[in-house]
């Protein structure tokens, strides 16, 4: 089953825009899950909002609040909220272009398939995609995805183009501080020497399909083996509970070479009329 877009904007390159769709890359219900159950009851657990003093509240009575000083919040309503106006909320332009070892593994956070929206946005898809390869490079840019703005890193994936969402620098905790307290001192040599070679011997081209979730397959016999039984199974009771796409490049070379005379000065996106098809 095809999973829902969950981002449709352009990604652009200096003048040239291409409309495309991002989804997740991951899939969260593959994990084994358990549900909190109420045993003496046989009814599923529930977590309501509640407020000191009142309990319970509607959810069309909760608003967003940001805490500027200690017990004191400024409220934000949702229409506000989807007022501010960001660009990268439709645009994903690539501003920059690092080499994959210039980014420190610490700071990938989630990976996302970028697709094409139509046939007609495939060739340039294809040219980003080949020349991102050709160089050796990953394209760096942000765009704003259920409700932040994030810093993204696009690079080529298979036939498409992975993008993946990166922490800010703030966001991460400094090393120095988890690290003190280790010794500076260098490695006995010998040792150095058996555990290199042991490096080696278990060296092998990376193979995800190797690695198995041995935790969850042991829960899984677990849960079978619990279904012969009588006294663990209970019965609960049923609960109630687009985008515009935008314009094709047309003269892809053109606007490729155009953008490469102008690097260096902000230019705004050309728009061009999509090319006709033949009968």
């Amino acid at each position: 089953m095809v999973s829902r877009a969950l981002w449709k904007g352009q990604l652009r390159l200096s003048l040239v825009s291409i409309p495309v769709e991002v989804f997740s890359a991951t899939k969260t219900g593959a994990r084994f899950a358990f549900r909190q159950i109420h045993e003496p009851s046989g009814k599923p657990i529930h977590y309501d909002k509640v407020v000191d003093g009142i309990g319970p509240v509607d959810t069309d009575e909760i608003v967003k609040g940001y805490e500027y000083e200690s017990g004191k919040y400024v409220l934000l309503e949702p229409e506000e909220i989807d007022a501010v106006k960001l660009e990268t909320k439709k645009t994903l332009e690539l501003v920059q272009f690092v080499d994959a070892s210039e980014i420190s593994p610490i700071y990938y956070d989630k990976p996302y398939y970028v697709v094409p929206s139509d046939d007609l946005a495939e060739d340039a898809y294809r040219v980003v995609r080949d020349a991102l390869r050709k160089s050796g490079k990953i394209g760096l840019g942000q765009l704003t995805l259920r409700g932040r703005e994030y810093i993204a890193a696009i690079k080529p994936c298979g036939d498409g183009l992975l993008l993946e969402t990166l922490h800010y620098a703030d966001e991460l905790r400094k090393a120095d501080p988890m690290f003190h307290g280790l010794s500076g001192k260098t490695s006995d040599a010998d040792l150095l020497d058996v555990a290199t070679a042991l490096i080696d011997k278990k060296t092998a081209p990376f193979d995800a399909t190797t690695f198995k979730d041995n935790y969850s397959t042991a829960l899984k016999e677990l849960v079978q083996r619990k279904l012969k039984g009588k006294k663990a199974k209970i019965e609960v009771e049923d609960e109630e509970d687009p985008v515009k796409r935008g314009d094709n490049v047309v003269d892809l070379m053109s606007a490729l070479k155009k953008s490469l005379e102008g690097s260096g000065e902000k230019s705004a996106p050309k728009k061009a009329t999509p090319k006709k098809k033949s009968a």
